[in-house]
């Protein structure tokens, strides 16, 4: 009883403004994604934009979990792209809302000095749970996917086709800084894609550079004057500078190894190798 009123309450201020409470999204969700809502959501505009969400996408309670906890409210369609200039409306605004920004990779444990390809191998090795933070749409083509640009060998870091966008995404992979050069060799790369891979009735490919920092607005005059669409966002793992407790405790430091050398038997220690006495005596 005390959630039903808890319910009602939480909607009554917004059941004025629409002026017809029964058609929010809420009454077309289960009660338990409801219940979930309220306990950790305290915007009502906040909880029903994940409801409708969860009707569009068919979400189970667990998978609305996720995405709650993960804060997709507030990084959905905000990567920096250059989208409505390359793109055709519709197509531009569903690609916006098909990126983030930052993306959430946080079942990667990562060294603080990795390399790309530490990355890339791990989102590979992870793929259900990377395509489960790319979002709804995307299915994997291939990693370090090769093509040929006259006599030149490129290599995408990972190849990708969107069922609702219909089109490739080219994701690529940067451990450091966004810099400009990024953006000239995604545009290399989607050129090569639509001459070669993409058919006649494919919506234009699409680039996604991830990256661990960038400057919003330099990355923003980068991306202006591109005519491919490329869309730009940071990326999270988790990063450790040293083994885990858990696994340093099972490595013996070194004075417990010299401590132990000192205990082996007299009898069990290797001989020391002396030189023979020559005698004088004939």
């Amino acid at each position: 009883m005390a959630l039903m009123k808890a319910f009602f309450t939480a909607y009554e201020k917004v059941a004025q403004a629409v002026r017809q409470f029964e058609s929010l999204p809420i009454f077309s969700i289960p009660w338990g994604h409801n219940i979930l809502l309220l306990q950790k959501i305290k915007d009502a505009n906040e909880r029903l934009w994940y409801a409708s969400k969860t009707i569009e996408h068919g979400w189970s309670r667990s998978m609305l979990t996720i995405w709650v906890e993960n804060d997709l409210y507030h990084r959905e369609g905000k990567a920096i792209t250059n989208f409505k200039a390359a793109l055709p409306t519709p197509q531009s605004d569903l690609a916006q809302q098909s990126l983030k920004d930052p993306y959430v990779f946080d079942f990667l444990t990562l060294h603080k000095e990795y390399l790309e390809k530490d990355l890339e191998d791990g989102l590979v090795k992870h793929i259900q749970k990377f395509l489960i933070e790319l979002g709804q749409g995307f299915a994997f083509v291939g990693q370090q996917y090769p093509l040929k640009a006259g006599e030149h060998d490129l290599y995408i870091d990972l190849l990708f086709y969107h069922l609702k966008l219909r089109c490739y995404v080219i994701v690529e992979l940067k451990a450091g800084k966004f810099d400009s050069r990024d953006a000239g060799q995604m545009s290399a790369y989607l050129s090569a894609v639509d001459d070669q891979l993409r058919r006649s009735d494919d919506q234009p490919s699409i680039g996604i550079i991830l990256c661990k920092t960038k400057d919003d607005i330099f990355a923003e005059y980068v991306l202006r004057n591109f005519n491919r669409p490329i869309g730009l966002a940071e990326f999270e793992v988790k990063v450790v500078e040293k083994l885990p407790k858990e696994l340093k405790s099972s490595l013996p430091t070194v004075e417990e190894i010299e401590a132990e050398l000192s205990t082996v038997p007299e009898s069990k220690k290797k001989p020391k190798k002396t030189k023979a006495i020559k005698s004088n005596s004939r």
